[in-house]
C-alpha cells in the first residue's frame, strides 16, 4: 500500500504531471503525480498521509537537489506543476477542514519589484509542504501586506526582492509589519539579499533559497 505514496513522490520528484505528459521521456505512458493521487484516495489513504508521505516527500527531494545544485528551475518548476495538480483533488478535504494544513503564509514581491519566479518557486515549495499559500504576487505594498495578515491572524510572511533598488521597500514593509505585528514571523529572500541584511531589518529568517524556508516553517509550526 505504501508502494502509491512513493509512486506519488516520485513522480513529483521528477516532474511528472499525469500520463498525458510526455517529460520525463523515461517515464512516457505512465501515470503520473494527478492519477496516483486520485487512486490513493479511491483506495482510502487520508488526505494526510497523502500530502506527508506523497506530496511532502516528493517536495523535499526536489529542494534537496535544487539547494544542492543538482536540478535548476525548469526541473524544478515541472515538480511544483506535478504537485499543484495533484493538490486538486485533496482541495476538497482541506477546504472541509477534514484535513488540516500547517498554517497559513503569506507572499509577495515587494513594491517596485516586478520579479516573480524565485517567488513562485518558494510559494509552490511551502504550499507542497502543507501550508495555506496566500500569493499576493508582485509590486505588493505595504498596506496590503498589513491588510492580509489582519485578516489571517497566526500567518507567517515571505518577502521577495530581486533588485537592489527595491530593498529598500522590503526594510519599510518589515518595519511596518512588525511595528503593528510585533509576534509575525517574517522571511525574506532574493538574489541581493543576505544575512546580514535581514538581521539588519529586523526580519526573522533569511531564505537562501526555497528549501530554506521550507525547513524554518517546519521548526516554527511545531513549536
Amino acid at each position: 500500500m505504501e508502494h502509491l505514496l512513493e509512486q506519488i513522490a516520485h513522480c513529483i520528484e521528477f516532474g511528472k504531471v499525469n500520463e498525458a505528459a510526455s517529460y520525463p521521456p523515461e517515464m512516457k505512458g505512465q501515470p503520473g503525480a494527478d492519477e496516483w493521487t486520485l487512486t490513493a484516495l479511491q483506495q482510502g489513504f487520508s488526505p494526510e498521509d497523502i500530502l506527508q508521505k506523497g506530496f511532502i516527500r516528493g517536495m523535499d527531494r526536489v529542494g534537496e537537489k535544487f539547494a544542492a545544485h543538482q536540478i535548476f528551475v525548469p526541473q524544478m518548476l515541472l515538480s511544483a506543476k506535478a504537485m499543484t495538480t495533484a493538490m486538486r483533488h485533496l482541495q476538497p478535504f482541506f477546504q472541509s477542514g477534514e484535513a488540516k494544513k500547517r498554517g497559513t503564509f503569506v507572499i509577495g514581491t515587494v513594491a517596485g519589484d516586478l520579479h516573480e519566479i524565485g517567488k513562485n518557486l518558494a510559494g509552490m515549495m511551502i504550499a507542497g509542504n502543507g501550508w495555506d499559500v496566500i500569493d499576493l504576487g508582485k509590486d505588493v505594498k505595504t498596506e496590503r501586506f498589513a491588510e492580509t495578515v489582519r485578516q489571517h491572524p497566526g500567518c507567517a510572511v515571505g518577502l521577495s526582492a530581486l533588485l537592489t533598488t527595491t530593498m529598500e521597500h522590503m526594510a519599510d514593509t518589515v518595519n511596518a509589519l512588525k511595528k503593528e505585528f510585533p509576534g509575525l514571523r517574517i522571511l525574506v529572500g532574493g538574489a541581493p539579499v543576505n544575512a546580514a541584511f535581514c538581521s539588519e531589518i529586523g526580519a526573522d529568517f533569511y531564505a537562501a533559497n526555497p528549501q530554506t524556508a521550507v525547513q524554518y516553517l517546519k521548526e516554527i509550526s511545531v513549536q
